[in-house]
């Protein structure tokens, strides 16, 4: 048994090399013998030493397994023996040496896999293999199902080379689609994995897929499945959908138009609380969430993204997503991925925002949906994640929503509040979150109150109205104020930093809001001392966010209060701070660590609540402010004058021309309800001129009638004179045509009163039309004639204040780099289209660059989720393929036996025939005799064959 201990591993007594010796036998046996069974018994044993010396099998039968593709195809057995063991050779799944040299097995993998693809006749070879044209069904799952493994195989080894050989290769796509329609579970499911490994990360194979009606066969396996209800299968479907829909516009299109979307609805049926939810389930509704909102990612154009939203709205599966929101005994992790994917949903889209605001909780009395909500976010006994999905869903609610920003500041003033009596308000709960004893609540209400402002500048009014009740005896003070009294109690750096970002935002763009804070004397003054001391590096962001505070007090200063206005405050930093101290403060936001994390997406996901510091939103402000609160500190008091001359002169530009555009808007509707009565005559016009026309053809039959009549009376009275006046003429009585002409006249007096009409309505038309256009003409004039005088008036007052300013810059000595303040200033009005252009692009790149790092951080959270399932499947796979193995083992055992005393039967016939024995071989055989005694003898002319 010494050489088959050598086969199959174990300890030797002969020579070192016996499994290498082996393999070349068995090679050369599949290259020369011409006998097919022997070819298919060869090829068997090679699949079973090929798990354990794969490197040997590789090298030495790699070329021989690829002749047998090719000549063998009419057997398919022998041909999924070689498709077997090429697989063996090419996975790294099967590797079993895998722990002790994990870079080997893939570095194995990777080299037979280039070997293989260096002839693209192979890939192709391997495609027709798979196209499934064959005789019988049992012949088809043997080459189908290991031809399947072994390309999935090729494609996790060298994606891409592999990718661009079939994309070449004729109608190659379009042969591995008909796995989907595969009878065969095994193989379907198998296909499924396959067409994964082929549409990652390559756009046009994606595109040829789903061409190829792979979004309806996919989405009927998941009906078919169970929808969430189903198994491992369900899974891949979904992350198949995934990869032929995430950064694919084509795809998602086509998607939507092809109605797939109102399909997706039956998923997001869970049932009861009591229907259960096993890991597989969860995994399952995770991914059907996550394809939901590829299909509404804020990175997708927003024309599809607004689509894709109208739809699911117009099917149902906005409300059902709300429905899943409300229920009870829904999994956290499902719960936090529902609320962030009705986020996106509802993102910038009206109709959706306002449905959201209608929904209630299943509660008594009902509450709405945004106020539970809020509920859990200001519950520091919440998990975090579900704290941050839910302020990102309220932030998805107010973006580019005035109508619910409205609704939200409206539970905060007084009136509201009464009318609502012991019921609790969104704005209840924010304010409560915003004075709790929990930093991460105020951190959180504060964004979220801060959002209700955004880009809003009627409700940064109306907020200074809500007054707030705080010790009893007490008067109330405002929301405003109170906000600034806990900043000066030295709270938690995330609470301050949370009121400093809200009262960034509520100032911006507000002097009326600007004059309200700073009203109150003390708020300067803790302002400068907190920027003015030299404190550690975890204050230095606070410092920072009060500098930014400040300058957007001078910057968007009115100069209302004399005590405060713009070139005291100035003075004021320069004497307690220093201005190159200030701008050095300033810089500190921009400068943190975590600045840049909030800057790249405008989800807060944070790994834990310290790093919950800057929000999304206020990182755009905060960038777009930084450089004009630096130019308004070194600016002097006649450059403010002169900036302020020529804001004002823009005004009246602007004013002027919003007039004159507000004129022509009229004059264009008034000339468009002319020209509608014009319309309206001539339809009128046509319709008499028809009625005209039908009269007169009536008219002429009538006379056509007459003259018949009168032909045939004279007729009748030449031939029957002697007749009475009273008898008939040709069936027609005297008084019938006594009638008829009566009718004659009628119409005739009709006609000539419809002609009357007709020329009167054709008059009226021709005098409305030329007054209409004598009137638009003269309008015209007047306007183009007023509208140069202005422009030329305009022009040279213009010309004027650039002289002005240019006179200024030669006057003043030259200070900084060479340029004058006087030069700046007038840089900055005439250059603020310019700069504002030029922040758009920048915008435009870093939108760019967040989607990148969005889609990377998608595609590592999607290969987490699946793991644990895949490697199930492995595990299962791996148990199918072990006892197949064993059962290839004991053939192999029996193949060996056999051999053996086959041979011992010709050593014996050779000793008779005289001929010498070596010792070893004797030796050898003698193990074998011992063991195998019972062996049968049949077969002598294949192993005289194999020898």
């Amino acid at each position: 048994m010494n050489f088959l201990r050598g086969v199959m591993g174990g300890q030797s007594a002969g020579p070192q090399h016996t499994e290498a010796e082996t393999i070349q036998k068995l090679c050369d046996r599949v290259a020369s013998s011409t006998l097919l069974d022997d070819r298919r018994n060869a090829v068997r044993a090679l699949k079973s030493l090929s798990k354990k010396y794969r490197l040997e099998v590789g090298i030495q039968a790699m070329e021989h397994l690829i002749h047998v593709l090719q000549t063998d195809r009419s057997d398919s057995e022998i041909i999924g023996y070689a498709l077997d063991t090429l697989y063996n050779i090419i996975s790294n799944d099967e590797e079993e040496e895998v722990g002790k040299f994990p870079s080997r097995s893939e570095d194995l993998g990777s080299q037979f896999t280039e070997i293989f693809i260096k002839q693209q006749e192979n890939v192709t070879l391997l495609l027709s293999l798979l196209e499934g044209k064959w005789r019988t069904s049992e012949f088809d799952f043997h080459v189908r199902w290991p031809g399947v493994k072994l390309l999935t195989s090729l494609l996790k080894q060298l994606g891409p080379q592999v990718q661009q050989i079939i994309l070449v290769s004729p109608m190659g796509v379009s042969r591995l689609m008909d796995l989907l329609a595969d009878s065969r579970e095994v193989i379907r499911n198998d296909g499924v994995l396959l067409l994964q490994a082929l549409t990652r990360s390559n756009g046009a194979i994606q595109k040829i897929v789903a061409f190829e009606n792979a979004f309806e066969r996919l989405l009927d396996i998941i009906t078919e499945e169970g929808n969430s209800d189903g198994g491992i299968v369900v899974e891949d479907c979904l992350i198949l959908l995934q990869n032929l829909l995430k950064n694919n516009n084509s795809n998602q299109n086509f998607f939507k138009e092809g109605s797939y979307i109102q399909r997706m609805k039956p998923w997001f049926e869970v049932g009861d609380e009591n229907s259960g939810w096993s890991a597989q389930k969860v995994t399952n509704l995770h991914l059907m969430l996550q394809l939901v909102r590829v299909l509404v990612s804020p990175t997708n154009p927003p024309g599809a993204t607004s689509s894709c939203q109208k739809a699911m709205f117009q099917c149902g599966l906005l409300q059902q997503l709300c429905t899943i929101l409300m229920a009870t005994g829904v999994p956290a992790d499902i719960l936090t991925e529902t609320i962030n994917t009705v986020s996106e949903v509802i993102r910038g889209c009206q109709v959706n925002q306002d449905y959201f605001a209608s929904v209630n909780a299943p509660s008594n009395p009902p509450r709405p949906a945004i106020v539970v909500l809020l509920m859990s976010m200001v519950n520091e006994r919440q998990p975090f994640v579900l704290r941050c999905a839910v302020l990102y869903c309220f932030q998805c609610f107010l973006y580019k929503n005035q109508k619910g920003q409205g609704e939200i500041v409206s539970t905060l003033l007084p009136s509201t509040i009464d009318a609502m009596g012991n019921s609790v308000s969104a704005g209840q709960l924010l304010c409560g979150g915003l004075f709790s004893t929990d930093s991460l609540s105020n951190w959180c209400a504060a964004v979220a109150l801060a959002h209700a402002l955004q880009e809003n500048a009627t409700q940064k009014e109306q907020l200074l109205r809500v007054q707030l009740a705080t010790n009893i005896g007490n008067p109330p003070v405002s929301l405003l104020q109170q906000c600034t009294n806990i900043l000066s109690q030295g709270s938690k750096i995330q609470t301050r930093v949370g009121l400093l970002m809200l009262l960034c935002t509520w100032l911006s763009n507000c002097p009326i809001a600007v004059t309200h804070f700073l009203h109150n004397s003390a708020n300067v003054p803790f302002l400068t001392g907190q920027i003015a001391e030299n404190l550690g590096e975890e204050e230095q962001l606070v410092q920072g966010l009060c500098a930014l505070l400040l300058g957007i007090s001078i910057y968007f200063n009115d100069n209302s209060l004399e005590s405060y206005m713009k070139e005291k405050l100035k003075q004021l930093i320069e004497k307690r701070i220093g201005k190159e101290n200030f701008i050095e403060k300033l810089g500190f936001i921009s400068k943190h660590e975590l600045y840049s994390r909030a800057s790249q997406k405008p989800q807060p996901n944070f790994p834990s609540p310290e790093y919950m510091i800057f929000d999304h939103e206020f990182t755009k402000l905060v960038k777009e402010l930084e450089g004009v609160i630096t130019k308004a500190i070194y600016k002097s008091s006649e450059e403010d004058k002169k900036e302020e001359e020529v804001k004002k002169t823009l005004e009246q530009h602007d004013s002027i021309v919003t007039h004159y555009k507000n004129m022509i808007r009229e004059q264009d509707l008034q000339l468009e309800e002319l020209k509608q009565q014009v319309s309206t005559l001539k339809c009128q016009n046509e319709q008499l001129q028809t009625a005209v026309t039908q009269q007169v053809s009536q008219i002429q039959q009538h006379k056509d009638q007459y003259n018949l009549l009168k032909v045939q009376l004279g007729k009748e009275n030449q031939h029957h004179g002697s007749q009475s006046d009273g008898a008939q003429m040709n069936g027609i009585q005297p008084e019938e045509i006594g009638r008829l002409r009566e009718e004659i006249e009628e119409l005739k007096s009709k006609q000539e009163l419809l002609q009357s009409q007709l020329a009167e309505k054709d008059s009226l038309i021709e005098n409305l039309v030329s007054e209409c256009l004598k009137v638009e003409l003269a309008t015209l004039k007047s306007q183009l004639n007023s509208q140069s005088v202005e422009i030329t008036k305009l022009q040279t007052e213009k010309q004027e204040l650039l002289q002005k300013t240019e006179a200024f810059a030669k006057s003043v000595p030259v200070q900084g780099e060479g340029e004058t303040p006087a030069a700046a200033n007038s840089t900055d009005v005439e250059g603020r289209l310019s700069a504002l252009l030029q922040e758009t692009k920048e915008l435009k790149n870093e939108i760019k660059a967040l989607s990148e790092e969005r889609t990377a951080i998608k595609e590592q959270l999607d290969s987490s989720n699946s793991t644990i399932a895949i490697l199930q499947n492995e595990k299962d796979k791996l148990e199918l393929e072990i006892t197949d193995s064993k059962k290839e083992q004991d053939d192999l055992l029996v193949l060996l036996a056999d051999q053996d005393q086959k041979i011992l039967s010709l050593k014996n016939k050779l000793k008779d025939l005289g001929h010498p024995v070596e010792e070893e071989d004797e030796l050898e055989s003698g193990d074998q005799e011992d063991e195998d005694d019972e062996t049968e003898d049949g077969g002598k002319d294949q192993d005289q064959g194999y020898l």
